[in-house]
């Protein structure tokens, strides 16, 4: 599998080794301050904004291109700065704990790369422990750091499920996302009510009937 390919020489080893093993979002390297890049987003944002014929001088609208780009940097697209990559918990699981740990009605917004239109919905996410057990909010910030960037659902489904089967050192793992897609709302089609559903399962979730059956039960979510 190939490296990520953003800079990570101030990222912890741990962390690099995690995300190498996890399915990569096409990226270039950049070494490009936080600072820079709002910059030149600003900048860049300033000219699309001018090009679709919007009064900047106007109060309402003068101060957007740089909050869009401090937007951009900072927030919505922050999983593609490693550095943002959640500090993660793990116990040794004195308890022998052998039945599933199901976090679900996970709430999540990302963004469609392929319109910039934002993505909206919750993911299921279970695993089975062998050594080791997960602090239960670090699969929350999993599934937020993956979310932060430009995604195709598919990709963010196998990411957060690649990274939680490295931390934890099992293929035990299974990943639900269901989720609206503004793209498919408010363009092309314009279905307000359809959602897109994918599913990630490893190991005992894959290979089990009754295993398989227990997760996808619980992986049902309040999209409306």
């Amino acid at each position: 599998m190939s490296k990520p390919s953003q800079q990570t020489t101030s990222i912890p080893a741990s962390v690099k080794k995690i995300l190498a093993e996890v399915m990569p979002t096409p990226m270039k390297p950049n070494s490009l301050s936080d600072q820079e890049k709002i910059d030149q987003i600003q900048k860049h944002f300033t000219e699309i904004l001018k090009i679709l014929g919007l009064d900047l001088q106007d109060d309402s609208l003068k101060d957007s291109p740089k909050r869009i780009a401090k937007m951009y940097v900072k927030e919505i697209f922050k999983g593609l700065d490693f550095s943002h990559f959640p500090k993660i918990t793990t116990i040794e699981n004195k308890m022998q704990y052998d039945q599933m740990v199901v976090v679900k009605d996970i709430e999540l917004v990302s963004t469609c790369e392929h319109h910039f239109q934002p993505i909206q919905g919750f993911a299921t996410v279970a695993y089975i422990p062998g050594k080791k057990v997960i602090g239960l909010s670090k699969i929350n910030r999993i599934v937020e750091y993956f979310a932060k960037r430009p995604q195709v659902q598919e990709r963010l489904t196998k990411q957060v499920a690649d990274c939680l089967q490295q931390i934890l050192g099992t293929t035990d793992v299974a990943v639900h996302i269901n989720a609206k897609h503004f793209c498919v709302i408010a363009r092309g089609i314009e279905d307000l009510h359809s959602s897109t559903v994918t599913c990630d399962l490893r190991g005992d979730f894959k290979k089990d009937p009754q295993t398989r059956q227990e997760f996808l039960l619980h992986a049902r979510t309040h999209l409306t």
